[in-house]
């Protein structure tokens, strides 16, 4: 999986959007509801997309309030599963505020949700590992 980053203005304060990257009722309003299993190693979250999938593993790396959420996926699967491709992959969520720019035709509060997953290693997978947490572009 290559890299990808993107950026999104949301109008809406920081904490709601913390709330809907870091919270399993809130991040089912954007994808399937995960479960969160805690452990003596943190917490996985568990997403269920359809029998072809299996489920998905992602543990929490960091949950830091209302800046940052990142998570590795930590499930195997066969090749021959379209979630093969995710094991090792690690998704990291940046939430920051900028002035509203002046081309904005709403001046409402607006906090910037930077999504960005960077492909990891996995034995199953075979593929390398970064040496660091996916970074937003300069």
């Amino acid at each position: 999986m290559a890299e990808l980053y993107h950026q999104v203005w949301i109008a809406a304060p920081t904490a709601i959007v913390y709330e809907a990257i870091s919270t399993a009722a809130d991040i089912a309003g954007w994808r399937d509801k995960p479960t969160a299993v805690k452990s003596d190693s943190g917490v996985v979250l568990e997403f269920n997309p359809g029998p072809e999938h299996g489920v998905l593993r992602a543990k929490v790396l960091a949950a830091i309030r209302d800046q940052r959420v990142e998570w590795e996926f930590v499930s195997t699967h066969p090749k021959n599963s379209p979630a093969f491709a995710w094991t090792g992959t690690r998704v990291s969520f940046e939430v920051t505020r900028r002035a509203v720019p002046p081309w904005a035709a709403e001046r409402a509060d607006t906090a910037i949700a930077i999504f960005g997953t960077r492909a990891g290693t996995s034995e199953a997978s075979g593929r390398p590992s970064p040496s660091a947490s996916p970074r937003r572009p300069a």
